[in-house]
């Protein structure tokens, strides 16, 4: 019982030793299709030649933590930043603007494959999903949804110098995001009777640096 005792103040200063993180900065592409997005603009705001198609790009900025639990296996905390808009301009001289942030935070757990001056993760997440939209066509209106989403990932991070990487990933998002609402009024697409959702299938990919202490 007493050599148990006396391991244990070793076991823990190994533990904080060994214990690292991953410090992650990234921007990114996504190629998304959000279906009840893409028929309210072309069923109502968008000209013959432009019209919205089923994958549209938007841009994303990322920040991301990660806890090494063992050699092979981390947990992660990120906050993802997606950024879209749509524009179309009239005949009489009319415009429509449409905008969104999808604020994405999530927690993750990765599977790692490390080697001589690289590392390759592997995993997943989930996490809660807020949009803050602005519509603007005679008058300008803000409207917000919320949900949640999923994420598989696959990253791999190439050794620049001693605590330094260069990092390149993929992902897949599947995001639920409820109906689009003020305290006014519910977005509705007016040829449909539906409301407005961003409920959205993306594939993206991004790069970035990892600071690893």
């Amino acid at each position: 019982m007493k050599k148990i005792l006396l391991l244990i103040p070793v076991f823990l200063v190994f533990t904080n030793i060994h214990a690292q993180y991953d410090l992650n900065i990234s921007m990114g592409l996504d190629f998304k299709s959000s279906p009840s997005l893409r028929d309210y603009i072309n069923s109502g705001f968008s000209m013959p030649g432009n019209q919205m198609q089923t994958f549209k790009s938007s841009i994303n900025f990322g920040i991301e933590t990660d806890y090494e639990i063992t050699n092979s296996l981390y947990i992660g905390a990120e906050y993802n930043l997606q950024i879209d808009s749509y524009n179309n301009s009239f005949g009489n001289g009319g415009i429509y603007d449409l905008s969104y942030n999808n604020h994405r935070p999530s927690v993750l757990t990765y599977y790692s494959v490390n080697g001589d001056g690289f590392k390759f993760k592997f995993g997943g997440g989930f996490g809660l999903r807020y949009v803050a939209l602005t519509e603007k066509l005679i008058a300008r209106d803000e409207y917000s949804a919320s949900g949640f989403g999923f994420i598989l990932r696959a990253v791999g991070n190439t050794l620049m110098s001693k605590n330094f990487y260069a990092l390149i990933g993929v992902d897949v998002r599947y995001d639920l995001i409820g109906n689009l609402s003020n305290n006014k009024k519910t977005l509705i697409n007016n040829f449909t009777g539906e409301k407005l959702n961003l409920i959205s299938l993306s594939v993206g990919i991004f790069l970035g640096v990892t600071f690893t202490y």
